[in-house]
């Protein structure tokens, strides 16, 4: 819906500015056949690996605010959003809280996720089934497409505010990769 070009890349932005939040990878664009029942447009996905001081809830909770900010309004499940940012994995953390699900529960049935993690993370190891990205997108069963849209989407990832280097700490502990 709307420029998802432009929304994918304001998100990316929006993480970029968090103080707490370090991005250290974005994947290409893909253009991606909807997997749910409603008719509706092909979706822009990307993957993005980043570090950080948040813990998971807070972290949620960051991403909600700016799928907000882009305007994004919660109505059929599954259905045509202008953005959608997913946890995917929190370092190897398993976590079952309510609406919080890390490892995303479909991930490793969805090639729409695992091409884009394979291209910025193909060795990081599932905490649940104990493959990596490349092995779990092998085996993957999904004949829905997945096409290439553009390699270099972003400007080269420039650190926005306070410099962070590349441990991203707070309170004198390292950030969780997420």
């Amino acid at each position: 819906m709307g420029c998802p070009v432009e929304t994918c890349a304001r998100a990316v932005r929006m993480l970029m500015a968090c103080d707490h939040t370090t991005v250290r990878a974005v994947s290409s664009l893909y253009l991606t056949e909807p997997v749910a029942e409603h008719e509706q447009p092909w979706f822009y996905n990307f993957a993005l690996k980043a570090v950080t001081t948040l813990d998971p809830g807070q972290l949620l909770e960051f991403c909600q605010s700016i799928e907000t900010a882009l305007g994004r309004v919660r109505t059929v499940s599954n259905g045509p959003r202008i953005i959608d940012l997913d946890l995917l994995y929190f370092g190897q953390k398993i976590i079952n809280e309510g609406n919080l699900i890390i490892p995303h529960p479909r991930l490793t049935e969805r090639k729409f996720v695992l091409v884009p993690l394979v291209e910025i993370a193909p060795d990081f190891l599932d905490p649940v089934q104990r493959k990596s990205m490349l092995k779990l997108l092998r085996q993957v069963n999904d004949k829905h497409a997945i096409l290439l849209y553009e390699k270099n989407w972003l400007e080269p990832l420039q650190p926005v505010g306070p410099d962070r280097g590349d441990t991203a700490q707070s309170d004198g502990e390292r950030g969780d990769e997420v």
